[in-house]
């Protein structure tokens, strides 16, 4: 083979793999273009959500709904199923409309007692002395009634007791920390509890206005008794 002859060849060879390269090139691109062009399913928005809802609400709720966007219109962290949602909590307000994406909510732990506030509910820190706040045996997510005895006139010895709030949920039980430190110094420990807008008028008045003492419900299968007011003439009368 002559030197120009294996020029050729080499050249034709080049252009043949030039040719072959510029193929695969062009059927991809094609391939690429068809796959971001197809549709696939979404969930996104049925209306304003605002920051703080759980995710499992969002679902029961019906607050999204399934829609068909292009591939290449999907947002990174768009869920595929609402179970993906089970222990969330959106950290920001979903528009309508606007796709669901993972990237909108936190882990509900991390939001701590926030997470855990829905509706009317409200969190109110009560103080108040070891042996009132059950400290020691209190915890998180136990569920507590509070007894009150407060004056019923001027007389300060007239006074009645009764259960005037049942079933607040406990959010911050008090530490071991705060315990040990209430029973050297003798100062007050204190319990988060779980109240509605409503119920907070009435705490905060027994917390002012008179003694009070937290009781613990049972965890399985918690019933109350018909409600009654305990005063002197009752107690010396019925005796229990």
């Amino acid at each position: 083979m002559t030197y120009r002859i294996r020029n050729v060849v080499v050249a034709v060879g080049l252009a043949l793999l030039a040719m072959m390269l510029t193929l695969f090139y062009v059927t991809n691109y094609k391939r690429s273009v068809q796959r971001d062009a197809s549709s696939v399913q979404v969930y996104v928005a049925a209306k304003d959500v605002q920051a703080g809802t759980a995710g499992t609400d969002l679902v029961k709720r019906k607050d999204m709904k399934v829609e068909s966007v292009p591939r290449s219109a999907v947002v990174p962290g768009a869920i595929s199923n609402p179970d993906q949602l089970g222990n969330l909590v959106l950290s920001a307000p979903l528009y309508e409309g606007e796709q669901v994406s993972l990237r909108r909510f936190d882990d509900a732990a991390a939001q701590g007692i926030r997470a855990q506030l829905k509706g009317t509910m409200r969190a109110v820190e009560v103080p108040g002395d070891p042996n009132q706040l059950l400290a020691g045996t209190l915890a998180a997510g136990d569920h507590v009634d509070l007894v009150a005895n407060l004056r019923t006139g001027t007389d300060s010895t007239a006074s009645t007791t009764r259960i005037v709030l049942r079933d607040l949920t406990v959010l911050t039980a008090p530490s071991d920390s705060t315990l040990s430190k209430a029973s050297s110094d003798g100062n007050s420990t204190s319990a988060i509890l779980a109240v509605s807008d409503t119920q907070v008028q009435r705490l905060f008045f027994v917390l002012k206005n008179g003694d009070w003492t937290l009781e613990l419900r049972p965890v399985v299968d918690a019933t109350d008794s018909r409600e009654r007011l305990e005063t002197l003439d009752t107690v010396l009368r019925e005796g229990r």
